[in-house]
């Protein structure tokens, strides 16, 4: 499975609609670094957040998901309390080639403030926009910055096209625009 390079992707993201909206050269100045690198796409966040809290002492059971077991926000920035995590989404809408898995890495930025990043792949003939894990393993509060980097995705082709696609199976996140939450 070969790591696609930059000319690849930007080709797929103009042509075929892979990265909606599509950033072409990496943007850093003053912000955490997002658009096209060498052998990736580092996506931003949106200004929509779901903080997780135990206010009213809630469970969190991905087979019965409550919502109170977090507060939205909406803003340029988010506080994420200490030994906590928030879901977000990327601002980028994707559409993942049918022979293509992508995997989602951190940015060192944050991941050296003790924030760690967590998307499962991208499985062949997702789309969507990327629900976003964001955790923060201090013991203080962080901040996290909407519409800026927050992850890069590596995306790797395989030998051939796969038998049953994501789309074929009509996977439960297809399609999810914002914070998807857990479903069965």
């Amino acid at each position: 499975m070969p790591i696609m390079p930059d000319r690849w992707i930007r080709r797929m993201a103009t042509g075929h609609g892979m990265i909606e909206p599509f950033v072409e050269n990496q943007r850093r100045e003053g912000v955490i670094s997002f658009g096209l690198s060498s052998y990736g796409y580092d996506a931003r966040l949106a200004d929509e957040f779901k903080v997780f809290t135990n206010v009213d002492n809630a469970l969190v059971d991905p087979k019965k998901f409550a919502e109170d077991s977090f507060v939205t926000r909406r803003g340029p920035t988010c506080i994420i309390p200490p030994n906590s995590f928030a879901l977000a989404h990327t601002v980028e809408y994707f559409r993942i080639p049918r022979d293509v898995l992508v995997i989602c890495l951190g940015k060192s930025t944050y991941a050296r403030c003790g924030l760690i990043v967590n998307v499962t792949p991208l499985e062949p003939e997702w789309e969507g926009q990327v629900t976003i894990e964001i955790s923060n393993t201090t013991p203080l509060p962080a901040r996290i910055y909407a519409n800026e980097g927050i992850c890069q995705f590596l995306f790797l082709q395989g030998a051939g096209a796969p038998e049953v696609s994501y789309a074929d199976r009509r996977g439960k996140y297809m399609g999810q625009r914002g914070v998807a939450l857990p479903r069965l």
